[in-house]
């Protein structure tokens, strides 16, 4: 039975948003073919009409789990999203991480994406820099909201977005690394990085505690 493209397109889709997913969740070497198109719903063989190769899909799926990553981090910092102080205690939640298959792909991918190289490298050095042009344009913004100057980000914006991003994702890894074996110690690590951040920038007006 012939599908039509638009059944092909949400077929793809599908693919790509189970690859997303699970590779956040297990990881690039824990989960194979079979795993991706069963949670997608479809068999095995048609995997490959869509992508040429495991590499392509690793890819695709990775720069798909970037996009995906942004929309529900925004999702849970509303109805501020536009504030970097409610963005960090989004990043830096108990429900962020607990749910790695719907979380940013630099904590859960980082060191897969290091040993891969090439062309995955490339997917996610464009992942990196979208991430620090956006919380140099929040940090900015948040910047101006203070009576600082107007809110273009300026070469120390993007120095410090640098700074906080790297804290946000190493904090996010020992919270998951110690949750199982030192629940309170990974609770910890959330409290004391979350508010250490928003200390370094400042609180934002009306900004809510905690999410």
């Amino acid at each position: 039975m012939k599908v039509s493209k638009a059944q092909a397109a949400e077929n793809r889709q599908g693919i790509l948003d189970a690859a997303a997913r699970l590779y956040r969740e297990r990881g690039l070497t824990g989960v194979g073919v079979a795993d991706i198109t069963r949670e997608a719903g479809l068999t095995h063989g048609g995997l490959y009409r869509h992508f040429e190769s495991k590499e392509a899909l690793v890819r695709e799926a990775c720069a798909r789990a970037f996009d995906g990553s942004t929309e529900t981090l925004d999702q849970a910092a509303a109805p501020a999203a536009s504030h970097v102080n409610d963005r960090i205690r989004a990043y830096l939640s108990p429900r962020h991480r607990d749910a790695p298959g719907i979380g940013c792909p630099i904590a859960a991918l980082a060191m897969d994406a290091a040993r891969a190289g090439g062309g995955l490298s490339d997917v996610f050095a464009h992942g990196i820099e979208n991430n620090i042009e956006r919380y140099a344009q929040l940090i900015a913004e948040h910047n101006a909201s203070q009576g600082g100057p107007a809110s273009t980000p300026e070469p120390k914006d993007r120095a410090q977005a640098m700074q906080v991003l790297a804290t946000l994702v190493g904090g996010l890894l020992l919270a998951r690394a110690t949750a199982a074996g030192r629940p309170a110690l990974s609770e910890e690590l959330l409290t004391t990085l979350r508010a250490q951040l928003i200390e370094l920038l400042g609180e934002a007006p009306n900004a809510a505690t905690e999410h």
